[in-house]
């Protein structure tokens, strides 16, 4: 079988920066080989110049949230009234014009290093509710999306069925709903993997979703071995209503259900109790931390140390796209704990690059993803060591360079199934990724 060999100047293997490597890859798009001390590139080897780490995994994303950048933050104001501007936007968009704008933010996502996202869609049926032709043209065109911008998806295709607590959906979320979990589980079942796409399963959050119907999405995901999220205790409001409700968490609440264990990630996951904590951490349940989202709508600072402690694995999503930057996510993580206890240096670096590769991929049901080792997926991304932000450090430095000094901007290549996606920091199909999004981003407001 006919290999193809990257020279990888600098690499991350686990734990530093290994300066040397080739990597052999096979004609399926997995590693076959990895050579250390390769101090020259091999005659025919394609050469990566600066420090490559496993392609990074965007845990949590809303696409059609990135047209809401710089709109939302003129004035002031909470959560809530963010998401009044956000179902503005939700309800201009079609199929067609969902793809446009989906191609673009996950073009921008490749820019940045993301070689697989996992799309928290809810966004399923024409306004007013009325399903498509196709009931799943939406979700199509987000997977139509990532084939086009080059990188992996996981469609977290989501039950969203109650304007809160059993209510009734209110207009602009009825495109959102089925009915019930049972039409759902429907709907979502004509979905199928494929090369490259993974389809999920997510809860909105318990608000969203009936107490009475938890377990039929939790069911539907645990037949199929697919990863299931859910927003869990993103907001105050939401535990205070869950209690008003059932008397309980929305932790609680999930576990109760049959929700929570180790194919589950919770997001944000950010106002909960040391009994919530426990119950997350002790079923290996999944935490996504979304950090310039969460900051951006004022939500908190998420307890991500107390749950990486009690047992929850970490990654992280850019959610709102208030920036597409895993590295920024990986940084501000630390950062914002930094904060909060005035204590440095909660995670290492290479912790840092695993929530943000391999934990992320395995969130997104993809296991074989996340490292640079024989039988993986040839997914990797190289960060320049010679830009304004990241030179001057020495090399055996680069993962700390990477995630506490530079950007997406720093990002040189991507590859995805062995196949380039970005060469010189410019998408390859894609080649005019701004004019992209503002295209899209303006045929929304006409």
């Amino acid at each position: 079988m006919p290999l193809t060999t990257y020279w990888l100047e600098h690499a991350w293997l686990g734990t530093y920066a290994e300066p040397g490597v080739a990597l052999d890859v096979s004609a399926d798009g997995r590693i076959a080989a990895v050579r250390t001390g390769v101090d020259a590139p091999p005659p025919g080897a394609t050469v990566l110049r600066g420090f490559t780490i496993p392609g990074l995994a965007n845990a949590h994303s809303h696409a059609f949230h990135r047209a809401l950048r710089g709109t939302v933050q003129v004035g002031s104001g909470t959560f809530w009234t963010w998401r009044e501007v956000m179902y503005g936007v939700a309800q201009r968009l079609t199929p067609d014009s969902y793809f446009a704008l989906a191609r673009a933010v996950y073009t921008e996502m490749a820019l940045a290093g993301i070689t697989a996202v996992g799309e928290f869609h809810y966004l399923h049926h024409a306004p007013g509710g009325t399903p498509y032709a196709d009931p799943n043209a939406m979700g199509e065109a987000l997977i139509a999306a990532a084939q086009e911008a080059g990188i992996r998806i996981t469609l977290l295709d989501t039950a969203y069925l109650s304007a809160g607590f059993g209510a009734a959906p209110e207009h602009h979320q009825l495109r959102f709903s089925d009915g019930t979990a049972e039409k759902w589980a429907e709907r979502v079942s004509a979905l199928k993997d494929r090369d490259g796409v993974r389809i999920g399963a997510a809860i909105h959050s318990v608000r969203a979703v009936p107490a009475d119907q938890l377990a039929t999405v939790a069911r539907w995901a645990e037949e199929r071995g697919a990863p299931l999220h859910v927003h869990l205790s993103e907001q105050t409001a939401e535990n205070e209503a869950c209690h008003a409700a059932h008397g309980t968490t929305p932790t609680r609440l999930l576990a109760d259900h049959g929700v929570l264990g180790p194919r589950t990630t919770g997001v944000h996951n950010t106002h909960m109790t040391d009994d919530d904590i426990a119950l997350v951490g002790s079923t290996s349940t999944g935490t996504c931390m979304c950090p310039t989202t969460e900051r951006d709508l004022a939500d908190g600072i998420g307890p991500a140390v107390a749950l990486q402690k009690a047992g929850s694995p970490l990654s992280l999503g850019s959610d709102s796209h208030a920036v597409i930057d895993l590295l920024e996510e990986a940084r501000a993580m630390e950062l914002n704990e930094r904060l909060r206890s005035h204590i440095r240096g909660h995670w290492t670096a290479a912790a840092l690059l695993r929530a943000a590769s391999a934990d992320g991929h395995a969130a997104l049901g993809r296991p074989d993803a996340g490292a640079l080792e024989a039988g993986a997926l040839a997914d990797f991304t190289t960060i320049a060591l010679d830009s304004v932000r990241t030179a001057g450090p020495v090399p055996r430095l680069a993962p700390e360079t990477a995630v506490f000094a530079a950007t997406a901007a720093d990002v040189r290549h991507v590859v995805v199934g062995g196949r380039a996606i970005v060469r010189d920091g410019v998408h390859v199909s894609v080649p005019d990724a701004a004019g992209a999004l503002t295209d899209a981003i303006a045929a929304l407001r006409s």
